[in-house]
Order: C-alpha cells, then sequence, then structure tokens
C-alpha cells in the first residue's frame, strides 16, 4: 500500500500554493501596470487584443456527497462517510479568443485541479470516531464558449471539463471510544483509493470581468480577470464503484495579456490636426449601411407526441438509480411541473434529441408528480437482474425509496417484485451475439399499473408505456429576419455610436449606443406589431477626439410574422427487441388517435429504425418490416374511413448511426431507437 502525507498537511500546502499564487497574480499586474503608466506618452493606438494568453489561479471549493466504504482492498471501515468538504488549488495556463466588436468567443485553459477534502466525522460500532480525508487531484483540460451579453467587459462561459486523475490518497483515522481513555490509540492508516476512473467527463459555467491594466496606447495589453465557476457533480463520481460523487465552486484571478492592431485612421486624423488653426477634422472612415430583409418564411411548428417508456435502468453490478436520471430533493419537488419538460425541440427532427432523452431521464419525477396528483394511483415496480431476484427486488426498493421519501407517496401505494428475467427479455437462451448489450437491456426495473390516467391511450397491461409527453417546437423570428446596422469601420473611428430610428409620424426611438462595427436587431424591437414600415435611421457616432458624425439612411422594414400553417405532428411507436410487428394495443392507438390526425391531402413520413445489436443487413430489413407494419395499419384505417387522399413516404434505415433518433451508448438510448417515427406533414 503506497503511503502518503497526512492529507490535512495537504489542504494546507494547497491553500499555501493557492495563495501564493494570487499573491503573484497580484504583484505582477501591480508591476505591468505601474510600467504601463511610465509609457502614456506614446500617440499611437492600439485596437483591443483578440488573442490572450496567461495565467488562472484559484481555489476550488469541494463539497462530497454519496457514500465511500470500502477504502480498497486491504481497507474497509466499519463505518460508511457519507458528506464531506474541502479546498484544494486550481493552477493553469490559459488561451483565449475573442474579437472586440463580437459577444462570442473561445477559452481553453489546463493544469492543476485538486479535490482535496475531508469526510464528516462518523461513529463506529465501537462508539469510536473515525475520519477520512483524501489528498485528490487532477490534470484538467477545459474548453469553453465565452458570451459577453451586454457587449461589455463582463463575460459568462460554459464547456466541457475533462480531468486526469494524479493523485487519488487518503488517510483513515480511527479514535477512542471516549469512555475508555486509557484504550491504546490506533495508528492513521494512509494509501491509495481502489478503482479510481482514471478519466472523468463533466462540465462547468461561470462568470468572470476583464478589467484592463493598459490602455489603448500600448501594443501589448494586460488584463486581471476576476472569475467564479460552478462545477456540478453530474460527470465528477471519483470512482466506479459506490455512489461518491463531487460538486465544486470555484473562485479566482486570471491575469491576460495580448497584443493589438495600430489604429492607422486614427494616427492621420491626429497628424491633421498639428497646426492649430484647423477647426474642422476629417470625417472618421466609417461605412454605414442598413440592410432590412423582406419577411422570411419558416418551418411549421412541430408537435411531437413523446412516448414514455416505463423503464427505469440500471448499471451493472448496482443497485441504486443511475445518475443519469435526474433526481430532485424533497425541497424541490413543490416546484417541479411535468409541463416543464414541454421545451421546444431541436431543430433536425431527424437528428439524435438529448432534448427528448431529458424528458426520460425525468421518468421518476414525472410518475411522482402524477401520482401526487392523482391519489388514486399505484404502481407495481418490479426489477429484473441477472444476479437473481433478490437483486433485482433491491433495484425496486431504491426506486420506491426515492418516491416514498422525495415525493412523499404512500409506500401502500406502490408494491415491489424480483425477478431474474423481466417478462418481455432482450436475452433469449442460446443466444451467443452481443451478450453483454442484451444482459444491459434486461437489467431494469419496469413500471406497472393498472390505473388508466398513467397510461399510454389504449394501452394496459405489465408493459404498457406511460402517458407520452407533449413537446412542441416554437416559432421564433430567425436570425435572418433581424434587421442589421452596419457601421463598418466604427470600433476603430469612434468611441461609441448610436441609433436614432423615426417612423412616418415623426416618432423617434433611439438604440445604443454600441462600440461593435455590426448590430442586428430584431424587427419586432423597432416596428412593434405593425407588419412593416417606412423609416429614417440617423447614426450618430463620437470620434476619440470628441468629435460628433451623424449619417442618415431611409429604410423600408418588414416585421417578421410567423407562418400561417396547421401544425405537423410527431408519433413514435416503440417496438421490442428484434420485434417487427406492432402489438395490438399499439394497432388501436395508430388506428383511434394517428388516423384522425391525419389532415385531408397531407403527407406521412415513416421512418423505421433499430439499435445497434444484431447483423447491419438483418437490422436494415427488420426496420424496413417495422415500417412497413406502421404503413399497413394506418392505411387500413383511411380506407375504413372512405379516403385515399394521404400521401406515404417509407423509409427504413436500420442502425445507421448517422440517421439514428438516439445515441446507442445507453440501454435506454437503445430502447428507444427500436423505434418507428411517423411525421404527419399539412398539405403545403
Amino acid at each position: 500500500m503506497k503511503l502518503k502525507f497526512n492529507s490535512e498537511k495537504g489542504s494546507r500546502k494547497a491553500w499555501s500554493l493557492y495563495t501564493l499564487v494570487i499573491k503573484a497574480l497580484f504583484i505582477g499586474a501591480i508591476t505591468l501596470s505601474g510600467i504601463q503608466t511610465t509609457l502614456q506618452a506614446q500617440e499611437t493606438q492600439y485596437t483591443r487584443p483578440s488573442w490572450f494568453f496567461g495565467l488562472a489561479g484559484g481555489a476550488n471549493i469541494n463539497f462530497y456527497e454519496g457514500s465511500t466504504h470500502q477504502l480498497n482492498a486491504e481497507l474497509t471501515p466499519p463505518a460508511t462517510f457519507h458528506k464531506g468538504q474541502g479546498i484544494g488549488l486550481f493552477a493553469a495556463p490559459l488561451i483565449e479568443f475573442h474579437r472586440p466588436d463580437s459577444y462570442w468567443g473561445f477559452m481553453l485553459q489546463g493544469g492543476l485541479d485538486s479535490r482535496n477534502g475531508k469526510f464528516e466525522e462518523v461513529k463506529t460500532p465501537c462508539n469510536c470516531p473515525a475520519d477520512l480525508s483524501t489528498d485528490l487531484s487532477y490534470i484538467t483540460i477545459e474548453p469553453s464558449l465565452r458570451l459577453a451579453p451586454f457587449g461589455s467587459d463582463f463575460y459568462l462561459y460554459a464547456g466541457p471539463r475533462v480531468a486526469f486523475n494524479m493523485a487519488k490518497s487518503f488517510t483513515y483515522k480511527l479514535g477512542i471510544n471516549p469512555a475508555y481513555p486509557d484504550q491504546e490509540i490506533t495508528p492513521d492508516v494512509t494509501g491509495d483509493f481502489s478503482d479510481i476512473n482514471p478519466i472523468q467527463i463533466s462540465m462547468q459555467i461561470g462568470a468572470g470581468y476583464d478589467i484592463y491594466l493598459s490602455s489603448k496606447n500600448h501594443q501589448t495589453q494586460f488584463v486581471l480577470s476576476p472569475f467564479v465557476s460552478f462545477q456540478p457533480y453530474f460527470g465528477q463520481t471519483p470512482r466506479s464503484i459506490e455512489t461518491w460523487n463531487i460538486t465544486t465552486v470555484r473562485g479566482g484571478i486570471a491575469l491576460k495579456l495580448g497584443s493589438g492592431r495600430e489604429i492607422k485612421a486614427v494616427e492621420k486624423v491626429e497628424k491633421t490636426i498639428v497646426p492649430e488653426k484647423v477647426v474642422v477634422a476629417p470625417e472618421p472612415e466609417a461605412k454605414f449601411m442598413v440592410n432590412a430583409p423582406k419577411n422570411v418564411s419558416t418551418e411549421a411548428t412541430v408537435t411531437e407526441i413523446f412516448p414514455l417508456r416505463n423503464y427505469v435502468f440500471f448499471d451493472t453490478g448496482s443497485t441504486e438509480i443511475s445518475n443519469r436520471y435526474v433526481l430532485l430533493k424533497k425541497d424541490q419537488v413543490k416546484d417541479f411541473r411535468e409541463d416543464q419538460l414541454k421545451a421546444s425541440a431541436p431543430k433536425n427532427q431527424n437528428g439524435r434529441s438529448d432534448r427528448q432523452m431529458i424528458v426520460y431521464y425525468n421518468i421518476l419525477n414525472i410518475l411522482g408528480d402524477r401520482m401526487v396528483k392523482n391519489p388514486s394511483t399505484s404502481v407495481k415496480l418490479v426489477g429484473s437482474s441477472e444476479n437473481g431476484s433478490k437483486d433485482g427486488r433491491e433495484m425496486a426498493e431504491s426506486v420506491k425509496i426515492y418516491l416514498v421519501s422525495v415525493f412523499g407517496i404512500d409506500a401502500s401505494r406502490i408494491a415491489t417484485e424480483g425477478r431474474v428475467k423481466p417478462s418481455i427479455p432482450s436475452l433469449q437462451a442460446g443466444g451467443t451475439n452481443e451478450l453483454v448489450l442484451l444482459r444491459e437491456g434486461d437489467r431494469r426495473v419496469s413500471i406497472e399499473s393498472s390505473s388508466p390516467i398513467l397510461l399510454m391511450e389504449y394501452q394496459k397491461g405489465p408493459n404498457a408505456p406511460l402517458k407520452s409527453v407533449e413537446i412542441t417546437n416554437m416559432q421564433e423570428a430567425p436570425l435572418e429576419s433581424y434587421i442589421t446596422f452596419e457601421n463598418k469601420g466604427a470600433s476603430e473611428a469612434y468611441v461609441s455610436w448610436r441609433l436614432e430610428i423615426k417612423d412616418e409620424k415623426g416618432i423617434i426611438q433611439n438604440f445604443g449606443p454600441y462600440i461593435e462595427d455590426e448590430v442586428s436587431l430584431p424587427g419586432k424591437s423597432i416596428m412593434g406589431t405593425r407588419p412593416s414600415g417606412d423609416y429614417t435611421v440617423k447614426m450618430i457616432g463620437e470620434t476619440k477626439r470628441g468629435i460628433i458624425v451623424e449619417k442618415e439612411s431611409k429604410v423600408h422594414m418588414e416585421n417578421w410574422i410567423p407562418a400561417e400553417s396547421v401544425q405537423a405532428m410527431r408519433f413514435s411507436i416503440l417496438y421490442e427487441f428484434n420485434n417487427s410487428v406492432a402489438i395490438p394495443m399499439y394497432e388501436k392507438y395508430l388506428n383511434d388517435v394517428v388516423t384522425p390526425k391525419i389532415p385531408i391531402g397531407g403527407t406521412v413520413i415513416i421512418h423505421g429504425h433499430t439499435d445497434i445489436i444484431g447483423g447491419e443487413d438483418n437490422n436494415l430489413k427488420l426496420s424496413i418490416a417495422r415500417a412497413g407494419n406502421v404503413k399497413s395499419i394506418l392505411e387500413k384505417s383511411l380506407r375504413k374511413a372512405g379516403r385515399s387522399d394521404v400521401k406515404f413516404q417509407v423509409n427504413g434505415f436500420g442502425e445507421d448511426e448517422k440517421k439514428a433518433p438516439f445515441d446507442n451508448k445507453y440501454p435506454e438510448e437503445r430502447d428507444y431507437n427500436r423505434t418507428v417515427i411517423i411525421d404527419i406533414v399539412p398539405e403545403k
């Protein structure tokens, strides 16, 4: 067992390093600021840099949750540790790109990232206090998108975090029973955690503020940026066993430097005013124009009826709910509403959709919310595990405990059962190929109910999906419809500029000030509810010498109006593994729910899909058979209604991952890929 220094000393050392980094950044900033002050006599001016290089330093405030028990193969304490906290050092070089006239940019930083901490003291069966601390640290790489929402020095950033484990030591202390003060003290145990994940992929969001230490008289400019970020526990699970996770709040300072471009136009203006008798300086070289596009049509609104699979999948070897699922705390339940999940779907309706999976990953919250609103309902949770019915029942109990403890549902309304296999297993007797993926699909808890209000229309029985969730892709004014005011060269010629817009009645509106070369405004912000109008646009700019420059343009503007069309609709039919025939309860759903939604002269686009299990040729045939099965049912239903006005487009894509609705990494994604998607498009 590898020995390590005491973690508390490590924490103090990390804090000392953090203090040194911050002091170094401050001293460097003050020194550089002093150097820059001595150079103020320069007359040449430069733009703000686009590229910055520097160093970021700060402190990670780490919060531990979950459980930690078995430390390694040689040490399993008699008590389980749960919560904890600590402070660790963050120090990293950085690269940053953002144009002075742009809201968007990019950041990249990578370096030392400490997740040090100490768990809260627990009592062992002998009434002895036990302490556990760790010197956990990583080398991290953090690319982020940068957004300056107000065009100022304040900015937001967000992006992934990829961390590579560098240190994993722990110190375990076992105290003595206070009732026996003469008891021999147990020596501290130090070592390395086992089952540490070598790589972690998580995320962060943060904010910062750029403080320029240099004026525009200097080509090399220095910036001091205090920042703060939040790194939630998603993806921050240090070990492949147990449930220990870390949430981090980071605060610190970055020192950056960049090189600006010489503003030649300003230099020329300065030379022209050398004679004292010159009163009027040449107008700065900035070209102003307005682009007001005509009304831009958009795609029709798409309303998707998203099926809610009644399965909760569990990770191999664990009977606890996977952290992929959204789990609320008790005080968050009052704010949860199912209709909050009816968010806008992605524009690419045929691409993979994280948004739909977010709906699915809230399945337990949706179920809890529905059971709270309908107190007469009840469910049965059936856990299936290859390790035996006892293991399956423990999985089901984990779900029950969550619903009872968080949503306050009476335990008598929830029954549990354990099995070796689900009622419709994916792994069939005699199977030899891709057994790991098949077992992952069968390791699940099925939600069964005889309460119709919880289930999808016309469906009943143990395998009936839960009631669907409606997701709507709302129409919004597209960027192409925005009115663009281009003031080329303004960032170099003007301190700032603004817009004065007057309508036919002489009513004036003011917008700005701006510092960038181009500004785009939605027509609604200028015209309100008017469909169109004629406007006089005046650009008013102030040069760096205080001279006011005005330019005027007359323009006809058109407001964006949403397309007037019947909503397109999307339905999905889910199939069991390796099955191409819709079960009878889906036939009734297609006949009674989907067929009446098909408008006169409409088009029905049917796409069949499969997961990646099995051969490509077989999956292609299976997807075509599934799509054909749905078309056959709909055509038959339309004929009974005396209709022949509908056009069909039918395709089977097999396991083609470029066209699959979802990824295939997890069993729930593969389950949702066993589908036929039905798009109902009205006649244009």
